[in-house]
């Protein structure tokens, strides 16, 4: 691997920099290995799915190179432009539904709750979805798995509506009216008597997340 340039994102467990051209480097911050999730990647964009080309791994996995996609997160666009949330909404729902269209190599780990046999990112959501000249490129594949479709629905529903909102008073609520538009038009496409059955679930695992606030896993249990 090349020493690699500026870091330009800081993810949750991995720091992203510009690479060689065309490409950056996502590195992961505590030595977790990225190699299942790269193959992952390569998986689903085998089949068609809209993620950045996988390019190089290191030996150990710490060193991801891929394909550098330019653009916007679809949460920027829709902080700047509300008038696209619905729209937003229908892609994701859309985005949901082509990728739990395929079925999931044996490789691939399962879920933490639900079974099922169709392939999961896990964390299907605006802010893991670049806005690109070609159309929206779904990245950080930490979490793909095997299981039920309606376990993915369900845990971008339960982050999308617990999820803090920042600011002051005006604009926090006219963020979470934006959010209430955009939760409304991503769900209407899937089965609520589906959802409510694995809703209970996906929230246990999702409470045990270290990265949720106290506050988001109390807006969580309310959910239900």
């Amino acid at each position: 691997m090349d020493a690699p340039g500026n870091m330009i994102a800081a993810g949750r467990d991995a720091d992203i920099f510009e690479y060689r051209t065309g490409t950056v480097l996502r590195r992961s911050r505590n030595g977790r290995s990225q190699v299942l999730e790269a193959k992952a990647m390569e998986f689903v964009r085998s089949k068609g799915y809209p993620v950045p080309e996988v390019v190089e791994v290191s030996d150990d996995g710490i060193d991801l190179v891929m394909e550098r996609i330019t653009g916007p997160t679809m949460i920027e666009v829709a902080s700047t432009q509300p008038w696209k949330l619905k729209g937003f909404g229908r892609d994701l729902a859309e985005l949901h539904e082509s990728l739990h269209l395929l079925s999931a190599p044996d490789w691939m780990p399962n879920a933490p709750c639900g079974l099922g046999e169709r392939v999961l990112h896990m964390d299907l959501h605006p802010l893991n979805i670049i806005i690109s000249n070609k159309g929206p490129v779904v990245i950080d594949w930490t979490n793909a798995a095997r299981g039920n479709p309606m376990v993915d629905v369900a845990a971008t529903w339960v982050l999308l509506a617990s999820a803090n909102v920042p600011g002051g008073r005006l604009q926090s609520a006219m963020a979470k009216f934006g959010r209430g538009i955009l939760l409304r038009s991503f769900l209407s496409p899937f089965p609520k008597t589906d959802l409510s059955l694995v809703l209970k679930s996906v929230v246990e695992w999702k409470c045990k997340d270290n990265n949720m606030t106290a506050a988001e896993i109390e807006r969580m249990r309310f959910l239900l």
